[in-house]
């Protein structure tokens, strides 16, 4: 199997990530008593890495297996949270992101991870997106490493708010320069100059918003690795009450797919 393409992760990445979740489990995967279970724990990894990295249906998944879809949603209820808990070490906490960014140049970006409309969640929806779904804030260096990679927050979070109440703002204070696009005017960050309404922008201003858009091209090509999980790119169909483990783990294994080697 190609590992990478079907579960974002290399052959030795997926032999570590089942060998964590199966110091983690509280019990064997499969018992010396009773009926065993139809997939075992690196195939139903795997399993649940696909469904991370390519949100596609659960009957495919089945058909794949050659399991029911009713057994991928088990695997797919029991062992997202615990990839969550056993890769969380990889995913930059703010006092790390804030030791990476010191006496360096940041770039931040906003992105939103779509979902289904959640009757009783009217928070989720974006005007600015035109869609539900969760906003989330991204930092990178100035050359596209990964620094930070926020908490989903409701997706009605405009950026310039999403930056204000949430550890962005302590992160990106430490870093000598920070550049955000115009969903950041106001913040203490270099952004593009937006076209007053009496008149249009100087060759200056034009100028100066041309390379601002080149310096954040790195930070928009994070977001978009970010989503090659496509949890985080297409909606999310399972209950409400799954997203942050999802989110969680799909963040986990980015994270753990570009800094764990073998």
């Amino acid at each position: 199997m190609h590992y990478y393409r079907t579960t974002g992760l290399e052959l030795t990445q997926m032999q570590e990530l089942v060998r964590r979740v199966s110091v983690a489990l509280s019990q064997p995967w499969q018992k010396k008593t009773g009926r065993p279970r139809s997939c075992g724990l690196y195939a139903a990894v795997e399993v649940a890495c696909m469904y991370l990295r390519q949100n596609c249906v659960q009957e495919f998944l089945g058909d794949l297996r050659g399991i029911s879809q009713s057994t991928v949603s088990r695997i797919v209820t029991v062992l997202v949270p615990v990839i969550r808990s056993v890769l969380a070490e990889f995913v930059p906490d703010p006092c790390e992101a804030i030791r990476l960014v010191k006496g360096k140049g940041c770039l931040v970006d906003g992105t939103i991870t779509p979902c289904w409309s959640y009757a009783g969640h009217r928070e989720l929806w974006s005007r600015k997106h035109g869609t539900t779904g969760f906003c989330v804030q991204v930092i990178s260096l100035l050359d596209g490493t990964p620094v930070w990679i926020s908490d989903p927050l409701p997706g009605c979070t405009h950026d310039k708010n999403a930056y204000d109440n949430t550890a962005t703002t302590d992160i990106v204070n430490k870093a000598k320069a920070g550049i955000g696009d115009k969903g950041y005017q106001g913040a203490a960050l270099f952004t593009p100059t937006k076209k007053p309404q009496w008149r249009e922008l100087n060759e200056g201003e034009k100028n100066a918003n041309a390379a601002l858009s080149t310096l954040r091209a790195p930070v928009e090509r994070l977001v978009a690795h970010f989503k090659n999980w496509r949890i985080l790119h297409t909606d999310y169909r399972r209950p409400y009450t799954t997203y942050h483990d999802a989110f969680d783990a799909a963040r986990a294994l980015f994270f753990f797919s570009i800094k764990w080697e073998f």
